[in-house]
């Protein structure tokens, strides 16, 4: 059996894939680690999954306060190309800056046999590649990868962001490795993707959303007390907390309270005094349980969010805030299994309207089940599992893995 270490930033939608696939790892034996500054995620780890977190000198201002790096996501309001900007020279670079240096001391104590690195999280791969351990990337935000053909010039701005830390980290190299060669899964289908010309070690593996445990109640005899109606869910995710948030559920609410739907919100309840009959208002929901019981979502196009939705056939409103949800969006358009509306400019009777649409039309949902049956052919966390084992062996006509053992640690 082989040792497996997943790279992860404290981000819900780039972890949850990975608690997933690991769940799968270690129901073939493999033994697996979740390199992570967040140390409530041990409360989420599979059982038999260990939290290696990163760790450094409390007294040590600088690395503290880059340690608060996800506040600047939640409360910056930024959109479009500013958004990609702020999320590589404020956010990404310093993390991963912040994070090499307790990467490479987990990776010699954990002594994984192969590596997954978040495409985010390129420290990971830095750290793999110069510890000579095999690694592959996982892919959660698909846009990443389109962006090569559909924004060159930014893309391109990326790389130079990923090349310059990488020589400051010990690889002269003017080639970016964030992606691994070997193995850089994405969390899609082909279908949802869209066509584009890829190396072949880049394989699409679906969405891989299961064995998740739901640690969150949930009323489940209110959603079915409301009243027999349609059932939606309204979601703009867990990393947007400026002040346009409540403006955004006042549309909301004028948009459909008080319609013959049952509404399940995302939200902090204490945003408004009160919120419509209709409404049930959770700020945490056990959201792969509940979403077989519902008819549509609204969302603001983070990616996992709309994989799961369209994993079980629900057509979706999209309105895009910032980083890839415009891409997300323009591909849910794309497979015509939804509708999208514009952040800053729509209003309550625009989302009215979308909602219904959505809910009455069956070629949204038909659309979305032809998206659903491409991801359950992409094979999820089985595929994904069967290409990483591959890993392991790859170097055996070169060298052992005791030679590796034996060579680094």
């Amino acid at each position: 059996m082989a040792r497996f270490a997943f790279i992860v930033p404290p981000l819900t939608g780039h972890v949850n894939p990975t608690l997933s696939l690991g769940a799968e790892l270690l129901q073939r034996g493999h033994e697996v680690g979740w390199i992570s500054l967040d140390a409530s995620l041990e409360t989420r780890l599979p059982q038999g999954g260990i939290l290696l977190l990163v760790q450094y000198d409390q007294n040590d201002t600088e690395k503290r306060d880059s340690e608060q790096y996800l506040d600047q996501i939640t409360k910056k309001n930024v959109s479009g190309i500013e958004s990609i900007k702020f999320l590589y020279e404020e956010v990404l670079i310093p993390l991963n800056r912040f994070m090499f240096e307790g990467i490479t001391t987990l990776l010699e104590t954990f002594r994984p046999d192969v590596v997954i690195n978040d495409h985010q999280l390129f420290s990971g791969a830095i750290a793999a590649y110069k510890k000579q351990i095999p690694y592959a990337t996982s892919v959660t935000a698909p846009a990443a990868v389109k962006m090569m053909e559909d924004l060159p010039g930014v893309h391109e701005w990326e790389i130079k962001q990923i090349v310059a830390l990488q020589q400051e980290l010990g690889i002269p190299d003017d080639t970016s490795i964030v992606c691994s060669d070997a193995l850089t899964m994405i969390f899609t289908s082909k279908d949802f993707f869209g066509d584009m010309s890829l190396p072949p070690g880049y394989k699409f593996i679906g969405p891989v959303i299961r064995d998740r445990a739901a640690i969150t109640s949930f009323n489940w005899e209110r959603l079915y007390h409301i009243g027999d109606h349609p059932r939606i869910l309204v979601s703009i995710g867990t990393t947007f907390d400026h002040t346009y948030k409540k403006e955004f559920f006042q549309k909301v609410i004028d948009a459909l309270g008080n319609e013959p739907i049952s509404v399940v919100v995302v939200s902090d309840q204490s945003l408004f005094e009160e919120w419509p009959d209709n409404f049930i208002v959770q700020e945490k929901i056990p959201q792969l349980e509940l979403l077989p019981h519902l008819d549509a979502v609204v969302c603001h196009g983070g990616h996992n969010t709309v994989c799961e939705s369209l994993s079980h056939g629900l057509p979706l409103v999209v309105i895009p805030i910032a980083y890839d949800q415009s891409h997300v969006a323009g591909r849910v358009i794309q497979v015509e299994s939804g509708l999208r509306l514009n952040y800053k400019r729509f209003k309550a009777a625009h989302l009215q309207t979308a909602v219904w649409e959505i809910i009455r039309n069956p070629a949204y949902k038909k659309a979305a089940q032809r998206i659903q049956q491409s991801f359950e052919k992409s094979g999820g966390a089985t595929t994904a599992a069967n290409l990483l084992e591959k890993l392991v062996p790859q170097l055996q006509p070169y060298h052992s893995l005791a030679f590796y053992r034996n060579r680094f640690y």
